[in-house]
């Protein structure tokens, strides 16, 4: 990375410094070409712990392991230049003690090169928090729905409503005071992300928490339409690129059947032609 991509790169201290500003845009990613794709426009890309759900078809997240977070974030890493890369610690891979967080967390740093780890939890994981901050692992929190905790929860249901408020505020707050730099508010209701954003000292990141919030995060398959197993209340689908994508292999099957596919301009002759030389430079094959 040169001199100047070092100086435009993201950084925790920059995500921090954006309390009250600019509202930080953040987005998931997967894969080197997403990341490629969402890089230069996003300020955060996290490589969520969904990409178990929304590309490996599991039922929840609670399946996905340190070594599926490590190869996506890798593949990720790969494709950026000044996002800020986070990396969502897995199920079962910090809870116990801060010191399992701490080994599995330099452990993803290490293979992965992100600056960040985010860990899900408010009182109950602010030690954990603190133990890794003082340690040199940058921490985003994230309170409100945590969806590893969704069997405790009973599904994916709004957090905070009535007297719950109390419980989120005092996460949130518990983890701005342990050292998280910045943390991500999940279905909540408008008036509690208000509430919270105004009271921690740290950025707010909102899913499903209203544009109060310091900045805004979506899962790209969502926002894409490329997921369709369910579509949250709180998801604003930009495009519908799995209605093209499924429109366009309609066609291919057809024409396929047909033998209109591969047409004169697919195939090779027995004469080279420059077209020839281009395609087999390019290395992609079945």
């Amino acid at each position: 990375m040169s001199a100047t991509q070092d100086v435009r790169a993201m950084t925790p201290p920059k995500v921090a410094e954006r309390k009250g500003g600019v509202p930080l845009v953040c987005l998931t990613a997967y894969t080197t070409p997403v990341a490629r794709l969402v890089d230069p426009h996003c300020d955060v890309v996290l490589v969520g712990d969904s990409v178990g759900m929304v590309l490996h078809g599991l039922p929840s997240t609670l399946g996905v392991t340190l070594e599926m977070m490590i190869m996506h974030g890798q593949a990720v890493r790969r494709g950026l230049e000044q996002s800020l890369m986070i990396i969502d610690m897995p199920f079962g891979s910090y809870e116990e003690s801060p010191e399992q967080a701490f080994r599995n967390a330099a452990r993803v740093m290490a293979e992965t090169g992100c600056a960040a780890v985010k860990l899900e939890g408010g009182e109950t994981i602010a030690e954990t928090i603190r133990f890794l901050a003082a340690r040199g692992v940058p921490v985003m929190g994230h309170v409100g729905l945590t969806p590893q905790a969704v069997n405790t929860f009973g599904g994916y249901r709004v957090q905070g409503r009535g007297s719950d408020a109390e419980r989120i505020v005092s996460d949130a707050l518990a983890v701005s005071e342990a050292g998280a730099f910045a943390v991500v508010l999940e279905k909540v209701p408008e008036a509690l992300a208000r509430r919270i954003t105004g009271e921690v000292a740290i950025p707010t990141i909102g899913i499903g928490a209203s544009a109060a919030c310091d900045g805004q995060i979506l899962v790209v398959d969502d926002m894409l339409g490329l997921f369709g197993d369910f579509r949250p209340k709180f998801v604003k689908r930009y495009t519908e690129l799995g209605e093209a994508a499924a429109a366009a292999v309609a066609v291919y099957a057809r024409e396929v059947k047909e033998r209109r596919f591969p047409a004169a301009e697919h195939v090779f002759a027995d004469a080279p032609k420059p077209a020839d030389a281009d395609a087999s430079n390019s290395g992609q094959a079945a």
